[in-house]
């Protein structure tokens, strides 16, 4: 049984724009920022820059498609590392390190475990040879 079953439609379709509004709201309905406001701010720009980074993208839901999408899981993985790190880096209290670490998680797991590779484009479209031996 494989676990890989976040598509790029998947991602595109149920992630990337759902992430950001959350990304966007739960500092506000969390009341995060009590330890430092820093850790409300950053979930908001970070919100942002993913509905941007979405709309960006070459996948289905993308309006520019200026972006690969193999760099957009990069991305999102990078941020997932950051997430990990700047609440120590940053000493947040313990309500905003974990809501950090639980977007970390959510992010890698996504982005990795969770992330089904594309089929080659050969192979999508049923033209694949059969070698003999």
């Amino acid at each position: 049984m494989s676990f890989r079953f976040i598509t790029k439609s998947v991602h595109a379709y149920l992630i990337d724009y759902p992430a950001a509004i959350v990304l966007i709201a739960a500092p506000f309905v969390l009341n995060l920022g009590q330890s430092e406001p820093v850790a409300m701010w950053l979930s908001v720009v970070v919100g942002v820059a993913a509905l941007i980074l979405a709309a960006a993208t070459d996948h289905p839901t993308g309006l520019v498609r200026i972006i690969p999408y193999w760099l957009h899981l990069r991305l999102d993985r990078a941020l997932g590392v950051v997430f990990v790190i700047l609440p120590f880096a940053l000493k947040f209290g313990w309500l905003d390190a974990s809501y950090y670490w639980i977007l970390a998680a959510a992010v890698l797991l996504t982005t990795s475990i969770f992330d089904a590779p594309e089929e080659p484009v050969v192979r999508r479209q049923g033209l694949h040879t059969r070698t003999a031996g």
